[in-house]
């Protein structure tokens, strides 16, 4: 029997391809089924089931085989799907945030006014003060040089800048990604939070924030400009997002230059300097288009702490921040080798006015006495001519720090005060503390009232010499009681508690004695005394009680001073005055002039050359021997209040009036101090430097004539005459001829 093997193919499977041979055959086996037996049906179709069977087995296994089915297909498939949704939510996120960005880009810019109206961005004006002869010695306010542009500043400054804060600047476009991610994580290494510490800022972004996102500071709004600024330096996530957008809008407004041009006039340098023209002039004393590499690295250091490395507060800590960015430029290119070494070399100095910095009580004082809308809250810029001298300033620091560096006991929490002025008010030098570069702090010498002591006798004397009495009169120093109402019996004591007799007003002053004093005063009216006081100047209040006459009142130290030039100048009253002269810069005309000066006559100018003369043998016989002035007349009074808590001297040559006080700001009692201590070396430390070189003068002396005078000759006499002089002195027991 013969195995067949095919089938041999029929006409049709000839005429068409496979596959239409594959529909013939399909038809011809439906045919087939159709003509065929039901039995035969049924076991053909179970014959195909159990070949299809296999097959299936087949597919099945390729597919757990190749990972496309089971577990592991449906977490393909769950993932394939989650990331589809987040990709999904993501970019269209991303078109949604880029298009808020480019809103408020295109908001910003819309909003961004002309470059040149953001240079001068000061809330205030400054001050700039000058001295006698015209140099300036202080500034107050925001100081404005005037506009520098990227083009017109130094290159050195230009590359300093760039080089310590964006070196990126002309590459980025506003925000540096690079920048920000490398302060995040020096943040984090450091143990700080990702915003909290460096901030990657670039110079745009600083500028954007200068301009505090365009929002101007409103004096009206109730926040003062620290408080404003303080909200512009805002570091939170969302305060950056803002900055950022305003820095892009800034880089599609603005070419980088003009940027840089916002950034160099607008940033706060220290010392009340808005801008590197300011601080160029403030520390320099040159145009910053003129400085050196060394002084264009001085002043960028300033950039990143402004008070910490400000030249006038520390200049070895600023030099050394200095060298560090002379690195950096040398680093970048801006430098050569040679260059930079020869910065480090030779670092930035200040100027001769920079580095005094003298008169920062003084300066403080003159702002104090300028109308508020002329001084601190100006919005102009301000010159004010004053009557510093700078000459007599440092020798008034120079006497303060060498009588506490040689005299006082280390430790020691004593302060000291100096004031010099003219004999017409001009106060020519000022000293408020024992530290004597400072601005801004107590100012012992016009703000603390004390207790005046025995510097207030003279004006009990005064008022008598003035009501007739002569220097030669005597009274007698003796134990003495009043009763005084309200308060019982009252018994003053001479400073030590020893009595004298009958003594003459010029050894009762000189010796400085309290019972003598108590006595004049009541004998020519404790409110006469008090009346010629005030009038010299004494403006504080007054002690009613008879211990007025024993300085129980309290004065200030400048009050002082200026009642004592009233009795050099001849017996008139005098208001010190600082300021001469004050005007707008860039206008001639000023304003307004000195507001202080010679006033009224106080008592006769004999009395007051008899005063003087009583003075001067307090200086040259007295309690006020160290005083005394190789060459020149002086006259002065040593003070001591109650307790020792203070201890004045204030005297005058025919040149200038000087006076000094020292106590503890506590008023702690001073231990072995008195007026004739300390203060009359502080007194006569400041004023032999003030003399030293000047041809010596004599003091307007009026000496009292003997009791034995010829008949006609000048009495001593005057005012109320001499007969009721001469009454007086029967009443209450003195008289010259005793």
């Amino acid at each position: 029997m013969v195995k067949r093997t095919g089938r041999t193919p029929l006409v049709a499977d000839k005429r068409y391809p496979s596959g239409g041979r594959r529909k013939s055959s399909a038809k011809a086996s439906k045919t087939t089924r159709k003509n065929s037996k039901p039995g035969s049906r049924a076991k053909a179709k179970t014959s195909r089931t159990a070949a299809r069977k296999p097959a299936t087995r087949r597919k099945s296994s390729s597919r757990r085989g190749g990972g496309g089915g089971g577990i592991l297909g449906a977490l393909r498939s769950l993932v394939r799907g989650i990331f589809g949704l987040i990709w999904g939510f993501a970019w269209r996120m991303g078109m949604v945030i880029a298009l808020l960005i480019a809103i408020g880009v295109g908001y910003h810019y819309s909003q961004l006014p002309e470059m040149d109206t953001l240079l001068d961005g000061r809330a205030r004006g400054s001050v700039t003060l000058l001295d006698r002869d015209g140099k300036v010695f202080a500034w107050r306010g925001d100081q404005f040089g005037g506009v520098v542009t990227a083009d017109t500043v130094s290159p050195n400054l230009k590359h300093a800048v760039i080089a310590t804060e964006d070196k990126r600047f002309y590459r980025h476009f506003g925000i540096s990604p690079r920048g920000i991610a490398s302060a995040v994580r020096i943040n984090l290494s450091e143990g700080r939070g990702p915003l909290s510490g460096h901030g990657g800022s670039t110079i745009t972004q600083q500028t954007a924030k200068l301009l505090c996102l365009g929002e101007p500071y409103d004096p009206n709004s109730g926040r003062t400009e620290a408080e404003y600024e303080a909200d512009c330096r805002q570091g939170t996530l969302w305060r950056k997002v803002k900055e950022a957008i305003y820095a892009m809008a800034m880089e599609a407004k603005y070419s980088k230059d003009d940027i840089l041009t916002i950034y160099m006039n607008r940033a706060f340098l220290g010392a009340g300097a808005r801008g590197f023209e300011a601080a160029s002039q403030r520390y320099f004393g040159k145009s910053a288009a003129e400085v050196s590499p060394a002084e264009a690295a001085m002043l960028a250091g300033l950039l990143v702490a402004p008070t910490r490395y400000a030249p006038t507060n520390n200049l070895s800590r600023a030099q050394n921040r200095a060298s560090v960015i002379v690195g950096l430029m040398e680093d970048q290119g801006y430098l050569s080798a040679a260059k930079a070494d020869q910065a480090r070399k030779h670092p930035a100095e200040l100027s001769e006015a920079a580095a005094a910095r003298a008169g920062g009580y003084f300066a403080d004082w003159v702002m104090d006495e300028t109308p508020e809308f002329f001084g601190d809250k100006t919005t102009e810029d301000v010159i004010i001519k004053t009557t510093l001298d700078q000459n007599i300033q440092a020798a008034a620091e120079e006497a303060m720090k060498f009588v506490f560096q040689e005299k006082v006991s280390e430790g020691s929490k004593a302060q000291a005060a100096i004031v010099v002025m003219s004999a017409d008010g001009a106060v020519r030098a000022m000293v408020g503390g024992r530290d004597t570069r400072v601005s801004g702090v107590f100012n012992r010498a016009t703000q603390a009232k004390r207790q005046t002591g025995s510097a207030f006798k003279p004006f009990v004397y005064a008022t008598a010499l003035d009501l007739g009495a002569s220097p030669l009169d005597t009274v007698v120093d003796e134990p003495f009681c009043m009763n005084i109402p309200g308060s019982g019996q009252w018994c003053p004591e001479n400073y030590t508690h020893k009595n004298y007799g009958r003594v003459t007003l010029t050894e009762a002053l000189k010796k400085s004695l309290n019972i003598p004093a108590v006595k004049i005063s009541e004998k020519y009216g404790r409110d006469k005394v008090r009346l010629v006081a005030k009038e010299f100047g004494l403006d504080s209040e007054l002690a009613a009680g008879p211990a007025l006459a024993l300085g129980a009142s309290e004065s200030t130290l400048i009050e002082m001073t200026g009642a004592y030039a009233g009795i050099l100048n001849g017996g008139s009253s005098v208001t010190p005055f600082g300021l001469t002269e004050l005007r707008l810069m860039g206008e001639d005309a000023p304003v307004f002039g000195a507001a202080g000066g010679i006033g009224e006559r106080v008592i006769r100018s004999e009395a007051a050359g008899q005063l003087i003369w009583m003075l001067n043998k307090v200086v040259d016989e007295g309690t006020g021997r160290r005083a005394r002035i190789d060459g020149w007349q002086a006259a002065g009074k040593t003070g001591t209040s109650q307790q020792a808590r203070d201890a004045w001297f204030i005297g005058f040559t025919a040149d200038y009036v000087a006076g000094v006080w020292m106590g503890y700001d506590d008023n702690t009692p001073l231990k072995g101090v008195s007026g004739s201590g300390l203060p009359a070396e502080i007194w006569h430390e400041t004023m032999a430097r003030v003399h030293d070189g000047r041809e010596p003068k004599p003091l307007p002396i009026r000496e009292p004539i003997p009791p034995n005078r010829p008949e006609g000759a000048e009495t001593s006499g005057g005012g109320v005459g001499g007969a009721v002089n001469q009454l007086l002195r029967d009443i209450f027991g003195g008289g010259a001829n005793r």
